[in-house]
């Protein structure tokens, strides 16, 4: 087969094929993003529905020792990483709103492919000593964990020693990753809301604000249920068991649902089926 590419444009190929590649070069970035973030929340939520599922259903409430340490680095690691990749989007939407004409010059794939990497890297680095620290330390006869996973609070509770360190290097984690990336997120929004309100059209500022809207629900559904989380596990001692548990499994499982629903709530093609479907019409 032989493809002719544009019939009829053939002297002016060469030229068309520029703003093709600016588009596809601006369309790369953000794909990239939104494809670590699906496979950050198809790892978390993976890692610990099938052992709740089985606990619930078929009372198979025994996990191996490894099994658990395995689960304690996958439920901090990858909210970490997911963490990062808010921050990296939220940097994606500063430069293509307040820095349209140089996105795809500043954000090259090369530099996405690297910002990825170190998010990943970062979020895995900085989970790992979690696992090495507790597995170096003795364990109470009792081996009873009162929820649905194990989770570092959870299981750091069973060890007959110390654990002040390790308490120590979980707040220092939560803050300084957590922190950090809220920062950033929060500075590029307040730039991003600067240059919006600058905008002379409101036709523009509302496409601008809407661009932003499917990020700020990805960030809100991530953050709150792991804010209520972590300061109920820490601080909230006289919050029933229930809610700690409750709001443990919400918060490892509403990101991963509402992250494709939101995104695809902005996609006109599914929202029209969702339409169409909802009001009985043939599409």
């Amino acid at each position: 087969f032989i493809l002719l590419g544009i019939p009829g444009l053939e002297n002016y190929q060469f030229w068309i094929g520029f703003p093709l590649c600016i588009m596809y070069v601006v369309a790369v970035p953000m794909y990239l993003f939104l494809a670590m973030l699906a496979t950050t929340d198809l790892i978390l939520s993976s890692s610990t529905q099938p052992k709740m599922l089985a606990i619930l259903w078929f009372h198979a409430h025994e996990i191996e020792y490894h099994a658990c340490l395995i689960q304690v680095f996958f439920i901090h690691a990858f909210p970490s990483v997911e963490s990062g990749v808010l921050m990296a989007m939220a940097m994606d939407h500063y430069v293509a709103i307040c820095f349209p004409l140089r996105h795809s010059s500043i954000l090259t794939t090369s530099v996405v492919i690297k910002l990825g990497t170190a998010v990943m890297v970062g979020g895995l680095l900085w989970v790992s000593p979690f696992c090495f620290m507790i597995s170096r330390m003795p364990f109470c006869p009792n081996k009873v964990i009162p929820q649905s996973y194990c989770e570092h609070m959870a299981v750091l509770k069973l060890v007959c020693a110390d654990t002040r360190v390790n308490r120590g290097y979980g707040l220092f984690v939560a803050f300084s990753v957590g922190g950090f990336d809220i920062i950033v997120i929060s500075a590029s929004y307040v730039m991003i809301l600067r240059a919006v309100l600058r905008l002379p059209s409101g036709e523009a500022r509302l496409k601008a604000f809407g661009t932003c809207a499917s990020h700020i629900g990805v960030i809100l559904a991530l953050y709150i249920p792991a804010l209520f989380t972590f300061l109920t596990h820490r601080f909230g001692h006289h919050v029933p068991r229930v809610v700690h548990v409750m709001f443990a499994n919400i918060y490892l499982l509403v990101p991963p649902m509402l992250n494709p629903i939101i995104y695809g709530v902005r996609t006109k093609q599914i929202s029209d089926r969702v339409i169409q479907g909802c009001c009985g019409k043939d599409p």
